[in-house]
């Protein structure tokens, strides 16, 4: 059986390899490597894997590696909320013309199933907690419309082509090998790596805002039911159900810490309603907060080759994001 995994070399893709590798698919990882890296699939041979360097939005590139899968796992994507704002073109290009490519290819060569990597980031600054799949969709910024708008080319190839799709909007996924580097970096790859260099941890305003924070394990357990499961085509958030504050993520990872000013158009709390996924694919997050913080400073050397991020000035100031457009 042969399985693609779109963005296999970052963060999440690399797990969720791992996990297609043990149930034993040979995984075609297709990765531009602007923030994947090798060293994430270290671990696993090349009789394991197929490592293709290619950006999706160009098909002409990637649609014949989509022959003979099974199941195509589209994770790649660029994220974060300020490059968003100051590129748009280059977001639209990877997360939403890319992921047309992606559905394009699959339909092609008859894949059974595509599982789509969503965000939370659509709900914007929900009016409910927690946030169930039927909430309000707005969203405030460049990564969440693209991220969204790939999620309705999900929608629309179910309907008009009958290809099965999935579409699993993460919350706050953190674990280990998450990406250190950057401004707007994941706030535990970000953390970790202050903490190897002995730097302060920058915690963005009061601290007193929660995060429904799911280790990267269960999120990809999620993918692999989502794609085994007899369901054509369905949304479904994938979180904890449990909000958790930044100023206890750190206090348990222990050190000083600066705070610098908060990000405009970031919702102060998040919290996913879980139960539709719970029922339809008895999908349940098995790993606690305390747990998964264990893990990840059990792998700390994981992250020693990884450069640290220093606060610099924050040059978004307002919410009228379009502002910034040129």
């Amino acid at each position: 059986m042969k399985a693609i995994v779109t963005g296999g070399a970052g963060f999440i893709g690399s797990h969720l390899v791992e996990l297609l590798v043990r149930k034993g698919f040979k995984v075609i990882i297709i990765d531009n490597f602007e923030t994947g890296r090798k060293q994430n699939l270290s671990k696993l041979s090349t009789k394991q894997i197929e490592i293709f360097r290619a950006d999706v939005s160009d098909y002409k590139k990637i649609y014949k590696k989509f022959k003979n899968v099974k199941f195509v796992f589209h994770l790649a994507a660029l994220a974060d909320i300020v490059p968003s704002i100051e590129e748009p073109q280059k977001y639209f290009n990877t997360n939403v013309a890319g992921t047309l490519n992606v559905l394009r290819a699959s339909w092609k060569f008859n894949v059974k199933k595509v599982i789509y990597a969503a965000s939370a980031s659509c709900y914007g600054i929900p009016k409910k907690y927690p946030t169930s799949e039927k909430s309000e969709i707005y969203t405030e910024y460049p990564y969440a419309l693209t991220k969204n708008l790939g999620e309705k080319l999900l929608v629309h190839w179910s309907k008009v082509y009958k290809q099965s799709t999935i579409s699993l909007r993460l919350f706050n996924v953190y674990g280990i090998r998450s990406r250190t580097t950057g401004a707007y970096g994941a706030m535990f790859g970000v953390f970790l790596a202050q903490k190897i260099n002995k730097k302060p941890y920058t915690v963005v305003g009061d601290g007193k805002q929660t995060r429904d924070f799911t280790y990267v394990t269960d999120v990809v357990e999620a993918f692999f039911k989502a794609a085994s499961s007899n369901i054509f085509h369905e949304i479904f958030n994938v979180g904890t159900g449990i909000p958790i504050s930044v100023n206890y993520i750190v206090k348990a990872l222990k050190g000083k810490f600066v705070r610098i000013p908060k990000r405009p158009g970031e919702p102060d709390n998040s919290q996913a309603d879980i139960s539709k996924i719970k029922r339809k694919l008895k999908w349940i997050p098995k790993i606690d907060i305390d747990e998964g913080i264990k893990k990840l400073l059990n792998n700390i050397n994981d992250w020693k080759l990884a450069p640290v991020w220093t606060p610099k000035k924050i040059k978004i100031k307002t919410k009228k994001w379009f502002q910034y457009l040129k």
